[in-house]
């Protein structure tokens, strides 16, 4: 037992440990790549909607703006100024009704994936316990068999509560560390389309000279 590596203990480990191992692994290799998923969108994200922020803040006319949009694709500002842009002639309360459910659709697709992530960090650990329990109780199912207590008897047994733990914690703590990480990200991004769309309706109000109670 003591030149058994992490390897040779879950080869040797029972059935129901490895199992629990395996949704394990299935856990956190998803998260992993929900993470580097993440961090690659958000960063483009952030990047088009600064650039197209910028342009849309020195820009004379909205024509030309509108078709330069299409190199900013992925971001949710885009997304609001060509739904103003399409409806220049509508009323504010339709305007402000289009834009709050786009920025709900944006929102949900900056959330995306996130659910998975904060299901990984609340479960995984519970699901590593279970290993825990069962390695343990066979251990005192070893003890009961052979009628007296040894290492020999219970260092298998223990070893596999120890590698189920283990294995729960490190699928629970990157994806509860990202799922932190992105949530805030990604209310900030929501932040600012909420600011963005502020500013879309003070442009429709001061080209059309509406106040906030006309529109109502």
């Amino acid at each position: 037992m003591g030149g058994d590596t992490v390897l040779t203990l879950i080869i040797k480990a029972g059935l129901v440990v490895k199992f629990v191992l395996l949704i394990l692994l299935f856990f956190s290799i998803f998260s992993w790549a929900i993470i580097f998923f993440k961090l690659k969108l958000l960063s483009k994200v952030e990047k088009e909607s600064e650039e197209f922020h910028n342009s849309f803040l020195k820009s004379k006319g909205w024509d030309d703006l509108y078709h330069s949009t299409k190199k900013h694709s992925l971001s949710p500002l885009v997304s609001l100024f060509r739904a103003a842009y399409s409806m220049e002639d509508a009323g504010r309360y339709e305007i402000r009704s289009t834009l709050k459910r786009i920025e709900a659709m944006e929102a949900n697709r900056l959330e995306k994936y996130l659910t998975f992530l904060a299901t990984t960090g609340s479960t995984a650990p519970f699901i590593g316990l279970f290993g825990t329990v069962w390695g343990i109780m066979n251990s005192f199912m070893g003890i009961g068999r052979i009628g007296a207590a040894s290492l020999a008897v219970v260092a298998p047994g223990i070893a596999e509560a120890l590698i189920a733990t283990a294995a729960g914690l490190v699928a629970a703590i990157p994806a509860v560390v990202a799922y932190n990480y992105f949530l805030s990200r990604t209310r900030r991004n929501i932040s600012a389309m909420a600011d963005f769309s502020q500013e879309l309706l003070e442009h429709y109000t001061r080209k059309h000279g509406e106040t906030e109670t006309d529109s109502f």
